[in-house]
């Protein structure tokens, strides 16, 4: 095959790319249309439509923007942060189960907001600024730990020793964290019961305007690190031979990692699976250059968290199933068909 021929397939390979950013855009668009719609306050299309270009009463610009708009807007940024979270931790760990979640990141970051509240009760209105920064430093602790725990000086990081200490640590912290709420009154109790099920409970525009700086800047970074992480994916004798600071850009990428989840756990709560549904669903359709696969990553993860909280709020209204159970029924058989695959 010759040179034109090889650029010509590579081409074709990229336009596919491109039409699959696409139809995801499409699909997260569409949700998003669907979502305004659907509530325990019925809204037809044509009076979203009015209300959106402020032709609405005021009960319908109350529901659409102080209610349904922000929730929606956190469950795209959040779902697109942990897929991308998981994207990187798959990379640099070069381990398909590998997920802030699983690995405990999203433990340790609840860990720290949970303390917060447990010592300081009746504040769960007030810290919103700072609880990205609480989240920050629990999943940054957690993910010093268990990547101390998976390093050997001879071999350097063990992607299967990874998952095995993640696992551990999350268990640990889950047992902490149930100690922690036992003291607390009912209040603070039931805030945090319902935040650690994974329900959206930062539904107002001062959260969205909290986790956007995290989102702009971190994905600025890891976007531009997008060639690094293909460099590791080769391993690391070849990656060092490229010309790539190994330890030096993992410890870079792992704490871009760990603040992208720790931010959106703060706003979002303990929601699973979406930083491992997100970035598999990614690979399989446009393959592991990360040029392609971290936007696409996003993309898919926005789309599984809506998808999930539309569903939540709504199949069983005037009740609601928190976002966090939705994307665990969903992301469990995955992850189990990923076992069953990984031992096949």
């Amino acid at each position: 095959m010759n040179i034109d021929s090889l650029f010509h397939v590579q081409r074709k390979r990229n336009r596919r790319r491109y039409v699959m950013m696409g139809i995801f855009l499409f699909l997260i668009i569409a949700t998003f249309f669907i979502s305004l719609n659907t509530g325990l306050t019925k809204l037809s299309p044509s009076e979203v439509v009015k209300t959106l270009f402020g032709s609405g009463t005021e009960k319908q610009s109350l529901i659409l923007f102080e209610f349904r708009l922000p929730r929606i807007v956190i469950a795209i940024l959040v779902g697109a942060g942990l897929a991308v979270s998981g994207c990187i931790l798959q990379g640099i760990s070069r381990n398909a189960l590998a997920d802030p979640g699983i690995l405990g990141i999203n433990s340790g970051a609840a860990l720290m907001v949970v303390l917060f509240i447990s010592f300081f009760p009746k504040t769960t209105d007030a810290p919103i600024l700072l609880m990205p920064f609480l989240a920050l430093i629990g999943g940054c602790v957690t993910a010093i730990v268990i990547y101390a725990l998976s390093y050997s000086k001879r071999e350097g990081l063990m992607p299967q020793r990874l998952i095995l200490n993640g696992i551990a640590v999350a268990a640990g912290i889950s047992a902490l964290i149930t100690i922690l709420t036992l003291r607390m009154d009912p209040f603070d109790y039931q805030f945090i019961a319902v935040w650690l099920a994974g329900k959206i409970w930062g539904t107002t525009w001062v959260h969205v305007l909290t986790l956007l700086p995290w989102i702009f800047v971190l994905f600025a970074l890891i976007f531009y690190k997008a060639r690094t992480l293909d460099g590791l994916n080769f391993g690391e004798k070849l990656a060092t031979g490229m010309g790539v600071k190994v330890e030096k850009e993992r410890f870079l990428l792992l704490g871009a990692s760990v603040a992208l989840a720790s931010a959106c756990v703060s706003v979002s709560g303990g929601i699973g699976f979406v930083g491992l549904v997100g970035p598999h669903l990614a690979r399989q359709l446009v393959g592991n250059d990360h040029r392609f696969l971290l936007p696409l990553s996003a993309l898919a993860g926005g789309l599984v968290l809506l998808v999930a909280d539309t569903i939540g709020r709504t199949i069983l209204a005037p009740s609601e199933i928190h976002a966090g159970i939705m994307v665990a029924i969903i992301g469990a058989p995955y992850f189990l068909y990923l076992l069953a695959r990984a031992k096949a």
